[in-house]
Formats: structure tokens, C-alpha cells, sequence
């Protein structure tokens, strides 16, 4: 393992200084399970500090093999229940000083989200999940992967093992960068970067693979997303770690306290109910903080 602290001029700056996160409205997907509620604080931390607009939306899963009679009847009764627990959650006073509106629709969450994110200029979206266990059993929880990778804007997803609860305003002192140098990593390093920047945080750099080759070479690809040192407002560690990357990942995380863990997400169309997850949704499923997924391409 290699860790040091950068600095040498990059040979190439792919960070531009003026990149700035853009965090005007927050899509905040709800089932209004334990997990969703973890996650609504996290986004409510973010609005404050970033003065955004919240958009809470519930989507009511439609059966279209329910019976003809009985479809009108229970979609009432799911509307009514729907109400009842945003209502619930306004009344808590959570949404104090934070501008935001409700959103109770019908039909796949995916496609559902697709289209608020169109039509309300959505920056960032917010969802919890609850894993890969017997829990998976509410729609959020088991549709997080696929909303985060086909979702053209960052998802931030709250994990069944966060506990750290958010402050009310948003503070993120260590940030973990982890990548695999695929399609994209630039932009989720400027994403990364940016947030870093803001926040004057401690971010590191971490690249894990199998063998312990080309240690000082991946050292120096790391180096290369840096901006220029002079615009560099944050400090910047390299870490190259052997093994699984996902042990990896979440093993670094823990050692340095991270607030916020950045992976890219590799696009795809769809994802098979059998197909084994992803390691980005197992980074997600296991990371002590909130992790941030960008896909790798628009």
C-alpha cells in the first residue's frame, strides 16, 4: 500500500477550478420505510447548506394484474396512505426553513423518476436502501442499483449501516475518491474534487486491484485528476490497495472516517433479477457513510 500526500504538479489538470456542484433541486425518493427516513435527513442536511429545493416523491407501485374492480378502490386507499405519511413528515417540523414540494405518482419508480428529474431540473438524487438481504422487499429498496445507474445526474444512497446521523447542516470532512480509471472517472473526479474544494475537506485518491504491480505508475494516474496545485484548496492522499476492491473500499473508508465515499457507476439498460450485484451496489450496501454514485456516461 502506498499513501502520501501530493506534492508535485500533475502533468495534466483534468479538474477545472471553477467547477462548482450544482445542488438546486433534490429529488428525495421515499417508501417511507426506516432507511428512506435516514436518507430524507441526509438530503435535508445537504438543502440547508446548499439553500436547495427538496422534492419528496412517493410512487405508488401499480399491479396491472390486479382485478378491473378492485384496481380504482386500492389505488385510493394507496393515494390516502401515501398522503397521510408525507403529511406525517411535514407535520415534524423537519422541513424547517427548507424550501421543498410533494410528489405522490403512480406507475414503475424508474421511469417515474426519469421523468422528474426532466421536468424539475433535478441535480441530485437521494434514496436509502436496505441491502442485499430479507429486507429487499419495499420498492426503493430493491430498485436503488437500477435508479443509480441508468439516472443521468449523481445519486447519493444512504445504506442499511450508515448510523452516523447528519448534522443540520452539512459537513464533509474526509471524502473518498474510488476509482478504476474507466470511462468518466474525469467527471467523478471534478465531482469529487468540487465538493472537496468546497468544503476544504481531506480527500483520498484510492485505486484497489488484485495485484501489488505498477504501484508508483498508478500513483501518478491518481495525480493526474488533480487540478493545478496552486488552485488546490484541499488536501489530496494517494492510497493504492491490493485485494477485492470491495473490501477494499469499504476497509480505507473506515480507517479514515470518510463522510462520503464517490464511485462511478457503470451504465446499464437493465439489470436482471438474478444477476449478483454490481460491486458499486455492494460498496453502497456496506459503507458506514453515504456513497455517491456518478454514472460513467451521460
Amino acid at each position: 500500500m502506498i499513501q502520501q500526500q501530493a506534492v508535485s504538479q500533475p502533468t495534466k489538470a483534468h479538474v477545472s477550478p471553477e467547477t462548482v456542484v450544482p445542488l438546486r433541486n433534490i429529488l428525495v425518493a421515499t417508501d417511507f420505510s426506516q432507511t428512506s427516513d435516514r436518507a430524507l435527513e441526509h438530503a435535508l442536511s445537504l438543502a440547508r447548506t446548499y439553500h436547495s429545493r427538496i422534492f419528496l416523491a412517493h410512487v405508488i407501485p401499480v399491479d396491472l394484474m390486479m382485478a378491473p374492480e378492485l384496481a380504482e378502490a386500492s389505488r385510493d386507499e394507496l393515494r390516502q396512505a401515501a398522503r397521510k405519511e408525507i403529511d406525517n413528515i411535514l407535520a415534524s417540523g423537519r422541513f424547517f426553513g427548507v424550501a421543498h414540494e410533494e410528489i405522490i405518482q403512480e406507475g414503475t419508480l424508474w421511469l417515474n423518476i426519469e421523468a422528474l428529474i426532466r421536468k424539475h431540473e433535478i441535480d441530485l438524487v437521494v434514496l436509502g436502501t436496505h441491502g442485499m438481504g430479507r429486507e429487499r422487499k419495499t420498492l426503493i429498496g430493491s430498485s436503488a442499483e437500477e435508479i443509480f445507474r441508468q439516472v443521468r445526474v449523481p445519486v447519493l444512497t444512504v445504506g442499511p449501516v450508515v448510523e452516523r446521523e447528519p448534522l443540520y447542516g452539512i459537513q464533509l470532512k474526509n471524502i473518498l475518491f474510488a476509482t478504476s480509471f474507466g470511462t468518466g472517472a474525469e467527471r467523478q473526479a471534478a465531482y469529487a474534487f468540487s465538493l472537496a474544494q468546497e468544503h476544504r475537506s481531506r480527500i483520498t485518491l484510492l485505486h484497489v486491484q488484485q495485484h501489488a504491480d505498477q504501484e508508483e505508475e498508478i500513483v501518478n494516474r491518481l495525480q493526474g485528476l488533480l487540478p493545478s496545485a496552486a488552485e488546490l484548496h484541499c488536501l489530496p492522499l494517494f492510497r493504492v490497495e491490493r485485494g477485492d476492491p470491495v473490501k477494499g473500499i469499504l476497509r480505507v473508508a473506515g480507517q479514515m472516517c470518510a463522510d462520503l465515499i464517490v464511485l462511478g457507476a457503470k451504465s446499464r439498460k437493465a439489470l436482471a433479477a438474478h444477476e449478483p450485484h454490481t460491486r458499486a451496489y455492494q460498496v453502497v450496501c456496506g459503507a458506514p457513510c453515504p456513497v455517491l454514485t456518478i454514472k460513467s456516461s451521460r
